[in-house]
This record gives C-alpha cells, sequence and structure tokens, in this order.
C-alpha cells in the first residue's frame, strides 16, 4: 500500500487541521477542574438487592462498599468536604453495610470518627443520633462508638444532658463482662458536672451494694468518689477543687484524650485499619 507525502495534501485541510488542535488545546486550558457534587451519592440499594448481589458473601460486599463510600469524597481529582454530603443518604448506607455485616466495627469507626466530626452542629447531632440507634442494636459490640459519641457530645457539642442520656444508655445496655468500668461510669462523671450530686450518689451506692464489682480497686475507687459526694452534698465548695486524679476518670474517654478507646480506636482514613480489626475482635 503506497503512501502519500504530507506535502501532498492540501494546505487548507493542514490549516483546518491545526486550527482544530489548537481550539481543543484552548478549550481545555479555559475550563473549569471537574467538581463533584455532595448530592451525587446516590440512595443506598435495598438490602435484598445487595444480598442478591453479594453472591452469598455479604462480608466481603460489606467491606468493598465501605471503601466505595470512604473514598466516595475523591472524585475526577476533586474532593467533597464530609460537610457537603447528604447525611441522610450516608447514614442508609451506612446501616445497609452494617445489616450485610452486624459483626463488622468499621462502619461506626467511620460514623464517629470521621462523619461526626465534621464542624456543622446540625450534621453532627445526625450522625451521633445514628451511632446511638445502631448501639442498641448489639450494645455489648457497640460499646465504644456510644463511648465516643458521649464524649463528642459534651466536649464539642456541650450538650452534657446528650452525653448523659449516651452515657445512661451504655450503663443499661451494655452488661457483658467485656464492658470497662469506665465506660459505665461515665454518668457518674457527667451527673457531677451537671451538678446532679445527689443523682451520682444514688448510682454509686447502687454499684457498692449490688455486689456486681469485684476488683478492690474499683471499690475502693467508687468508696472514696461516695465519700467526696457526700462531703460535697454538705457543704459545696464555690470552686471546682483540683485535686488528684484517679485512676478511673484518667482512663475514662470523657476526660483523658490519651484512653484506650483513643489509642486503640484511630482510625486509617483511606484503608481498613488492621490493627483496630485484630483488636476489637471484629471478623
Amino acid at each position: 500500500m503506497s503512501q502519500r507525502s504530507i506535502a501532498a495534501v492540501p494546505r487548507g485541510v493542514l490549516a483546518l487541521l491545526a486550527l482544530g488542535l489548537a481550539a481543543q488545546i484552548e478549550l481545555k486550558a479555559v475550563a473549569p477542574p471537574p467538581r463533584a457534587a455532595a448530592q451525587d451519592l446516590p440512595p443506598a440499594p435495598s438490602i435484598a438487592a445487595l444480598r442478591l448481589a453479594s453472591f452469598g458473601d455479604p462480608v466481603a460486599l460489606a467491606k468493598a462498599l465501605m471503601l466505595y463510600l470512604q473514598a466516595f469524597d475523591y472524585q475526577s481529582g476533586s474532593k467533597v468536604p464530609y460537610r457537603d454530603l447528604d447525611y441522610g443518604r450516608l447514614e442508609a448506607w451506612l446501616a445497609r453495610i452494617l445489616e450485610l455485616d452486624p459483626r463488622g466495627q468499621y462502619p461506626l469507626l467511620a460514623a464517629s470518627r470521621l462523619y461526626a466530626e465534621v464542624p456543622v452542629e446540625a450534621k453532627q447531632r445526625s450522625m451521633l443520633e445514628f451511632i446511638y440507634r445502631q448501639f442498641l442494636l448489639d450494645p455489648d459490640r457497640r460499646w465504644p462508638w456510644l463511648a465516643h459519641a458521649t464524649a463528642l457530645a459534651k466536649h464539642r457539642l456541650d450538650d452534657l444532658p446528650l452525653a448523659l442520656r449516651y452515657a445512661q444508655a451504655i450503663q443499661r445496655h451494655a452488661v457483658s463482662d467485656n464492658v470497662p468500668l469506665w465506660a459505665k461510669q461515665m454518668e457518674i462523671f457527667i451527673l457531677e458536672d451537671m451538678n446532679e450530686l445527689e443523682t451520682a450518689r444514688v448510682i454509686i451506692g447502687g454499684y457498692l451494694q449490688s455486689g456486681t464489682i469485684k476488683d478492690p480497686a474499683e471499690l475502693r475507687f467508687l468508696d472514696e468518689r461516695l465519700k467526696q459526694l457526700e462531703a460535697r452534698n454538705v457543704v459545696k465548695p464555690r470552686g471546682r477543687k483540683q485535686g488528684k486524679v484517679s485512676n478511673n476518670r484518667r482512663k475514662c474517654a470523657l476526660f483523658n484524650k490519651r484512653s484506650p478507646f483513643r489509642v486503640y480506636y484511630r482510625p486509617n482514613r483511606r484503608l481498613f485499619s488492621g490493627t483496630f480489626l485484630a483488636g476489637s475482635g471484629a471478623s
């Protein structure tokens, strides 16, 4: 097959080709960068459709969907801030993933450590309520995330009644032996902050009389705390006395930024955290 020289091509055709190439370069240069809109997050599929698509392996599909959801803020080189996401749809996706893998912990980790910490109060409260509802479905396994939600309600939202509601839920519903005492005692600390000293005293007295606490150190701590509250009920000081911090208060996620909860449940933003999954006992 013979080939013609480029000199044989009419000059008008070459000029048209050069003009088209220049126009394409110019349009590309002035075009705005692609932007992904927060409302582009599609509605979550039904659980029936997801189970059908899982081909008998819902856990694997749940992990894949979690990766898709967490990477959704990056699209075509553009970044959508978490605060701009449609939180109604976001919560629906997280709920579907938990339905596929009820023992999985990562959706609630992302809910509490990523999506609940956006600087928009309405969306923070919405995500904290989502965590609370999911906690009630499996309290003995999901208490760490409600403990973190309690800390957020207290420190980020400055909403002590909401923090108390979450702390009371942990105390009442998380009854497994693997739930640490500091998590159950958050209710007492919050009641003290709300100056509900008599209620805190009654709760501590109930702990001591129940016989469920066997650790001598824990019993000694509660007994000392009870005496302190009784003394404060008799004579209420004008200011808050800065005394020695107890071991339980030091461990509590509400008061210690380096509590075990914060250390061992640090999320990996882009990938599943193997350390967390192994440490939490998740499958």
